[in-house]
């Protein structure tokens, strides 16, 4: 009989100082069976608040040692989108996608295209929350970005 796969929630933050700017990234995933948790941030110099917020799930995602199911919770509508309902689109038109009728390249490709490798080795479901509202993990996670960011200022 198959191993039953592990359950982690994932909550992932980013952040930038401008935009363009300097950018961070944040996540904390937890075992809610174990209650362990863990955090992780990074950044870049010059970076955009869309490629924090998925670079930031991208670095969760890759945090796991193993298939995992995963509900990533966000206050990125991009991301939520970008997941449940452009990604296939993007995928079958060469990573293109429409725009005043014709294809155009999407934004950010190299971070969709791993984020695409990651969702087919889990898992994943999303939840969007909204920002800046209290929710103690999505404030979390914004501290980490926003500490990150501010190394690169």
């Amino acid at each position: 009989m198959a191993e039953a796969m592990a359950f982690v929630q994932l909550f992932t933050d980013g952040a930038c100082s401008g935009n363009p700017g300097p950018g961070g990234w944040g996540y904390l995933l937890r075992h809610p069976a174990s209650g362990k948790e863990v955090e992780g941030s990074g950044g870049e110099a010059e970076s955009t608040n869309n490629r924090m917020e998925l670079q930031a799930v991208i670095e969760g995602l890759s945090a796991l040692k193993r298939p995992t199911e995963v509900e990533v919770i966000t206050d990125s509508k991009y991301v939520v989108q970008g997941c449940e309902e452009w990604l296939a689109g993007w995928k079958r038109n060469g990573w293109k996608r429409r725009d005043q009728g014709r294809l155009v390249p999407i934004k950010n490709p190299e971070h969709w295209q791993r984020l695409d490798q990651l969702l087919a080795q889990h898992k994943v479901r999303f939840r969007w929350v909204r920002g800046h509202t209290g929710h103690a993990e999505n404030e979390r996670c914004d501290e980490l970005a926003v500490a990150a960011a501010r190394q690169f200022q």
